[in-house]
């Protein structure tokens, strides 16, 4: 298997994208209550993080079967280094107060085809 960066190269030469990101799989390490408190701390580190353009995507995730809320989720960060978005995943006051544990991945994004609509009088953007 090829290195990283050797990888990304050979996908830049195919044509592909090779856009890179860092995928934080994030999982609970404490009960739901004590994860509710840290909350509004968190959702307000998310906006600040959004805000200065390091947030690309961040939710949670189904169980197996897509049925149940599981606790786990995921934060995609834009950032200039693995260094970097490990401590923007460090920072989060979930993982700061050991509510929640993470693994930080990075992820070359070479395929697909988002879209987007949005609808500027209503400040409205929509995921298709």
């Amino acid at each position: 298997m090829p290195k990283w960066n050797e990888y990304k190269e050979i996908a830049r030469d195919r044509g592909a994208l090779a856009f890179e990101l860092y995928v934080v799989e994030t999982t609970p390490a404490v009960a739901p209550d004590i994860m509710k408190e840290v909350l509004p701390r968190h959702l307000e580190y998310q906006m600040k993080v959004e805000a200065v353009g390091k947030l690309f995507l961040a939710g949670p995730l189904s169980d197996d079967t897509g049925e149940e809320m599981q606790g786990s989720g995921l934060i995609i960060y834009r950032a200039e280094s693995m260094q970097e978005a490990l401590e923007l995943a460090k920072q989060d006051p979930m993982h700061l107060e050991g509510c929640r544990t993470f693994k930080l991945r990075k992820w070359l994004v070479n395929e697909g085809s988002p879209s987007f609509e949005t609808r500027l009088s209503q400040k409205q953007v929509i995921v298709k």
